[in-house]
């Protein structure tokens, strides 16, 4: 199997992407991945150099794919790596360039050894080889393999890669009927309070809705790009996304791009910007013009529990950290990312950092556990 590598998600046939076993995953896509791409978002103006590892056989049929970006800082990828660049530093080397495969601004567990549905595992193990080859090659400090799925971290482990654990907090579907016996399942006093902060948006006069990507023209995208982008602002961040990034990532993935929007009267005041996939939600960003108590709960959260249950998905995944997130029924899970290191000292030091952090990780998950409103404990 020959290596290639894209200078583009795009510049892979869209037939070639659908060979690849990617369990329809809306950021790990042609669709996501080239919008980001084509809009400069997840391009080298913001250090996101494309370098996607194509795999073909001796046919010339695609194999696997592995995204994957050479980068220059960290901002944006989620790989919780601030304090190494100094390190590296302190040792006589540098931390930068390194290569990362996962989806920009996204710390959502998905796919990355992304191989075609006849081509076994001889391909996943081919996509590794190519990428800690390519590291060498560029000298970078390490390839950085960031919210794998469990299943994939085990087999980035049996190639020398050092796992990481996370924690975020996730919403699980145990086959409710609808909302209301979804909160059936919370303390009085817990299920009390969700009630209360419902019932002030509905008190606003609010009028609420879900539309997905292709529901939604140039117009409103301009209303939902501000909401975004006024939130990053707001809180002194960069909104890497430029306007025409949603509305062209909206026509591609359709039905896979959800957006849950606040009306009043006649103008969107608020939208909650998310994706899905077969299986689950994805909730990413959000924003308002007005201030109401209550409406970022109604629109990141409780409105996200309602598609999920009416929609017959498995889980929501409302994005990073949050520990308010609990008193909503989220529950604490773990995330994996994998790290090969290149400095065979370094990885020593760091192998040992990650497995202290491991132990604290899973203290920390379990005390987040008692801290859910459900009258019992799930198993």
């Amino acid at each position: 199997m020959q290596p290639q590598i894209l200078d583009s998600a795009e510049s892979l046939p869209d037939a070639d992407w659908q060979r690849l076993a990617t369990g329809n995953d809306p950021f790990i896509s042609r669709a996501f991945l080239g919008a980001a791409e084509a809009t400069g978002a997840a391009g080298p103006r913001l250090a996101w150099q494309p370098m996607h590892l194509a795999l073909r056989d001796e046919t010339g049929q695609l194999a696997g794919l592995l995204p994957l970006y050479l980068r220059e800082h960290s901002f944006g990828d989620f790989s919780r790596d601030w304090n190494w660049p100094a390190a590296w530093e302190r040792s006589g080397r540098a931390y930068y360039p390194k290569l990362v495969t996962g989806a920009p601004y996204t710390p959502s567990p998905g796919p990355r050894l992304l191989v075609a549905r006849d081509a076994g595992a001889a391909a996943q193990v081919a996509l590794v080889e190519a990428a800690l080859a390519l590291t060498r090659e560029l000298k970078a400090s390490s390839w950085q393999c960031l919210f794998v799925r469990e299943a994939e971290s085990r087999s980035l482990q049996d190639a020398g890669l050092l796992l990481r654990r996370g924690v975020q907090f996730h919403w699980l579907n145990r086959g409710y009927r609808d909302f209301a016996d979804f909160l059936d399942g919370f303390t009085s006093e817990k299920r009390k309070k969700l009630k209360r902060e419902r019932r002030a948006v509905a008190e606003a006069g609010l009028r609420i809705e879900a539309r997905h990507g292709d529901e939604i023209d140039a117009a409103l995208w301009r209303d939902i790009h501000r909401h975004y982008r006024d939130t990053f602002l707001r809180h002194g961040n960069h909104p890497a996304f430029p306007p025409d990034f949603f509305a062209r990532a909206g026509a591609a993935l359709g039905r896979r791009m959800v957006v849950f929007l606040a009306w009043q009267a006649e103008c969107p005041v608020a939208s909650a910007i998310c994706y899905r996939d077969d299986a689950a939600l994805y909730g990413r960003h959000w924003g308002a013009d007005i201030d109401c108590p209550g409406l970022h709960f109604e629109l990141c959260y409780y409105r996200g529990i309602e598609y999920a249950i009416e929609h017959g998905l498995q889980r929501f995944e409302p994005g990073a950290q949050g520990e308010h997130k609990l008193a909503r029924g989220f529950e604490p899970v773990p995330t994996w990312s994998a790290y090969w290191i290149a400095d065979a000292r370094l990885r020593g030091i760091v192998a040992d950092f990650l497995a202290r952090e491991g132990e604290a990780m899973l203290d920390y998950e379990a005390e987040m556990a008692r801290h859910l409103p459900y009258k019992s404990q799930f198993p």
